[in-house]
């Protein structure tokens, strides 16, 4: 099968520039093709996971990958999708990011023997001569054309407006382009569909520039059923970096997918062969609870490797199937308090305060009003009842908040 069929079977696919049928030409043979990061934080997080995947896809189906993470454009900041400026990174702050970055697509990547470059773009763009640049990639471009773009429409008639670096954040992009076709031969630019303005514009620059041909593609901004943005909880983004969202928590994520999700899900976050995915999905009730297990034992092993799944996979089981087994239950994040306080014992308010469940002493005390608190599967009837180190079950008080969210409360000692 072609590969742009197999991005568009498992849902890659949002839009694709014209031919199509030369880009699926193009993709018979090797092909070099790049997907934009931002650095602006020193993980990715389950958003960002559609892209590595259709990367990752493109990969293991024969074809080149270039990670261009935006050290470069992050000192302008990307106004794609933003209704306000972006803070603007130090280089020091850009490059802690980017080794963090790194190590988490190595899961994903082949990058051994260059055959996946991860490149940051502020190698090229800062040492650009600005009237150079202007003389040679600025006048390639229509003012009136880039502010019919959605991305420039929407922030000009915005309270905050534009400014002149963001303005010139399509030209840098698209100019990303224009070195990698260059210097890498590379003739193909994913991106998520706030950025399709961009990647046309870096076509059109190589044409232009270069008289060469060159792609675009792509994919969807996802939801899920309910209309939440991806990757997001109330607690917020969920992180690849197990330091910020544990295997546990990030197991949890994807074993909570709504039902009508489950397929698609499968499809976009596994590698998962379609017959499999579209069995699968295809189950209801408590068959559909095991292949909400499968998609997040894949989507974590993808992840945090073999072991962490399997960790997380058995805490959960032992949770939420009642067997309280300890070592199990080793995988569910924990937070550690002193003996002393044990001893004199804690709130309960305060209790899930510390343990992230709540997020202040008031909104745990509306969780324990209304019923949603629960310490050792028992209701916690007031936000000031005492837990001490005489409440301990193995050596720990197992916190729950409604039903999924569960943490532990260890002693130090």
């Amino acid at each position: 099968m072609n590969a742009y069929d197999v991005l568009a079977e498992r849902g890659y696919v949002q839009d694709a520039s014209e031919p199509v049928a030369g880009l699926r030409q193009m993709l018979e043979r090797p092909t070099t093709f790049y997907v934009g990061f931002d650095p602006t934080a020193a993980s990715l997080h389950v958003g960002n996971l559609v892209g590595v995947m259709a990367m990752s896809q493109l990969q293991r189906l024969g074809h080149r990958p270039i990670v261009v993470v935006g050290g470069g454009t992050a000192l302008v900041g990307d106004p794609s999708g933003k209704t306000a400026t972006r803070a603007v990174l130090t280089p020091e702050q850009i490059e802690t990011n980017l080794a963090a970055i790194r190590e988490q697509l190595a899961r994903y990547f082949d990058f051994a023997d260059d055959r996946a470059l991860m490149v940051n773009n502020a190698e090229w763009l800062v040492p650009l001569r600005y009237i150079e640049f202007l003389r040679d990639i600025g006048r390639h471009f229509n003012v009136n054309q880039m502010l019919h773009a959605e991305t420039y429409r929407n922030r000009v008639g915005s309270e905050a407006g534009l400014n002149f670096v963001e303005f010139n954040y399509m030209l840098l992009q698209a100019y990303d382009y224009l070195h990698l076709y260059r210097e890498q031969g590379c003739t193909l630019q994913l991106g998520g569909s706030d950025q399709w303005g961009n990647i046309l514009a870096g076509v059109d620059l190589i044409r232009k520039a270069e008289g060469g041909t060159a792609y675009a593609l792509t994919w969807p901004l996802l939801t899920t059923a309910s209309g939440a943005k991806m990757g997001k909880t109330e607690r917020g983004s969920v992180w690849l970096d197990p330091r910020l969202t544990s295997p546990y928590d990030y197991y949890q994520f994807w074993i909570n997918t709504e039902d009508p999700d489950v397929e698609r899900f499968l499809a976009l976050f596994t590698f998962l062969p379609m017959d499999e995915v579209r069995e699968l999905g295809r189950r209801q009730g408590a068959d559909l609870r095991a292949s909400k297990e499968r998609l997040a034992f894949e989507a974590t092993r993808l992840t945090h490797g073999e072991e962490a799944a399997r960790e997380a996979q058995a805490a959960a089981r032992a949770v939420f199937g009642g067997a309280r087994d300890a070592a199990a239950l080793a995988a569910v994040p924990e937070t550690r308090v002193s003996a002393v306080e044990l001893q004199s014992g804690l709130r309960a308010a305060d209790l899930f305060v510390r343990t992230g469940l709540a997020s202040s002493v008031g909104d745990a005390r509306r969780l324990i009003q209304q019923k949603g608190a629960h310490v050792n599967d028992r209701l916690v009837e007031r936000p000031d009842q005492l837990f001490t180190a005489s409440d301990l079950h193995d050596g720990a008080l197992l916190l729950r908040k409604g039903k999924k969210d569960y943490r532990r409360v260890m002693s130090d000692e």
